[in-house]
């Protein structure tokens, strides 16, 4: 009986043959009086365009967006003239992405569909991020925001001020990572920010919510990104280049039971996800991480196995993390210093890891990337997130 258990588990973790292709920004802005649905159609056409396909050719949809209310998935696909035979709503913020890739790559796997758009991207009004915020869950809505913390900020800080005592962490080793992904930003041609930044420019910045200050903080913005999920065959017939999945986990609200969060999700199936690829931490050759607050990054780099839990601090103070460092980590600029699109943060680093991978990524391709990692996190109450996902992506 267990062999017959671990033979049936190795064939739901194979993703033999599946690839994802066609990464697409569509280039962010910091404000915005478009909708969500129009850069979501955006990037729906963008991936047609790259692609060479037609739109009836996209049997399968996945969607994330908070600013696409009162509609879901179902709605878009009247705004957007398509019949798909496979869909998912996906609203875990900084999740879907890596979500997104693992249910569409099973989608095209079990024949549900044969070609899935995954699609994320909000607008950002003037007044869109208060009222997100104001209902974006009944903690946020009963318990948090009409208290006066009505945004992350403060949530963060909790996390932040609590990590920084229990593992001794001090704000330059956040700072240094936030400088090297503003490095690597000013190679990304869609990041927002322009600027160098030092680690002098970020530890005088002016206080936020105690111990977080302004470049600990990220940016919203409009904008969307997207690819698409196909097998290998049919992104071979369509001359794509594309990137293998070779292995990918979610767990949501993992360790609940802690106090206050200094872990997630990851911890408990890293093992997992480094047994299905057949690596280990030492064969990946990028890591993109979910990047709202630093305290999140160096919370991922240790539950994903690359230095012991409470070494995150020595880890920084050992390597580097631009484009070209020992440790490429967020190679676009991250949320950090790319902006955060809404949910397309959470699809941020897959497009970002796809383009390595492709070697597209131009003044920022890593040298001989071959295998990499992506990371995310979301859906923040206030003493924690409660999704977590991770995938290990290759080149074909």
């Amino acid at each position: 009986m267990l062999r017959v258990s671990l033979s049936a588990r190795r064939v739901r973790h194979d993703y033999q043959g599946i690839v994802a292709v066609a990464p697409v920004t569509v280039p962010y802005v910091r404000y915005s009086i478009r909708t969500a649905h129009w850069f979501l159609a955006r990037a729906l056409a963008e991936l047609l365009r790259v692609a060479g396909i037609d739109k009836a050719s996209v049997d399968g949809l996945c969607v994330s967006s908070f600013t696409l209310a009162p509609d879901t998935a179902i709605g878009l696909t009247q705004h957007l003239g398509v019949a798909p035979r496979w869909l998912d709503h996906i609203p875990l913020g900084g999740a879907c992405g890596v979500v997104a890739l693992r249910r569409a790559a099973r989608a095209v796997q079990s024949g549900d569909a044969d070609i899935v758009a995954c699609l994320a991207g909000d607008t950002n009004h003037v007044d869109s991020f208060r009222l997100t915020l104001s209902n974006f869950s009944s903690f946020a809505r009963d318990a948090v925001y009409p208290y006066g913390a009505g945004g992350p900020n403060a949530s963060f800080a909790f996390l932040t001020s609590n990590y920084m005592r229990e593992y001794e962490v001090a704000r330059a080793d956040f700072g240094k990572l936030c400088v090297a992904q503003r490095e690597n930003a000013l190679r990304f041609e869609h990041a927002l920010f322009k600027k160098p930044l030092t680690l002098a420019e970020y530890l005088d910045a002016r206080l936020i919510a105690d111990p977080l200050r302004l470049f600990d903080c990220v940016m919203p913005c409009a904008g969307a990104d997207a690819f698409l999920v196909m097998s290998a065959e049919r992104a071979r017939s369509l001359g794509l280049d594309g990137v293998r999945v070779l292995s990918t986990i979610e767990r949501h609200n993992g360790f609940a039971d802690d106090p206050i969060q200094v872990r997630g999700g990851w911890a408990l199936d890293r093992d997992d996800l480094y047994d299905q690829a057949g690596v280990g931490p030492a064969d990946i050759d990028f890591l993109q991480v979910y990047d709202d607050y630093p305290v999140i990054s160096l919370m991922q780099i240790e539950d994903l196995g690359f230095c012991e839990k409470g070494a995150g601090a020595r880890f920084v103070r050992a390597n580097t993390f631009d484009w070209n460092g020992s440790f490429p980590l967020n190679t676009s600029g991250g949320q950090l210093s790319a902006g955060q699109a809404g949910a397309a943060g959470g699809y941020l680093g897959v497009v970002e890891a796809m383009r390595q991978l492709t070697g597209v990524a131009g003044a920022r391709q890593v040298s001989a990337a071959a295998v990499g990692m992506v990371s995310g996190f979301g859906m923040i109450n206030y003493d924690r997130g409660l999704a977590s996902a991770a995938a290990i992506l290759a080149a074909d």
